[in-house]
């Protein structure tokens, strides 16, 4: 399919309802592809140590594991879940985790690097906490 470059000014609320018709898939690479834009400006004007760590803490947990860890939840919640799945959703879950502890780690040692507490890092980046789902294992 051929494309065209065509000019157009949105407001972002306009540009927000046009994001808002993308199917999942699309929806998500834009995101990525939005916080990779991100970064890559933050890269511009920050200290290259600095940049590194703004752009390891915008990667995320990948699409795909968060896709199949909410399907795991949805199947669990109605209580559809077999045992194989089960241990997958630990082991999911065990890797989130794991992510979300790293992701803390480059927030805190770039908080230090620019001398502020992590709170107002997190408030300046426009960094929300996300809440996940813990399992427990049932033995």
């Amino acid at each position: 399919m051929s494309t065209v470059k065509v000019e157009v000014q949105l407001s972002s609320e306009e540009l927000l309802k046009a994001v808002e018709q993308l199917n999942q898939p699309d929806l998500e690479r834009f995101v990525s592809q939005v916080i990779a834009l991100q970064a890559q400006r933050k890269a511009f004007i920050l200290p290259r140590r600095e940049a590194e760590l703004v752009f390891k803490i915008n990667q995320g947990i990948p699409s795909d594991t968060q896709k199949h860890y909410n399907e795991l939840i949805v199947k669990r919640e109605a209580e559809n879940l077999t045992n194989n799945e089960y241990r997958e959703l630990l082991h999911l879950s065990e890797q989130i985790d794991k992510l979300q502890v790293q992701r803390i780690e480059y927030l805190a040692y770039l908080a230090h690097l620019r001398g502020i507490s992590l709170i107002v890092l997190m408030e300046n980046l426009g960094i929300q906490t996300q809440m996940y789902v813990s399992v427990e294992s049932n033995e």
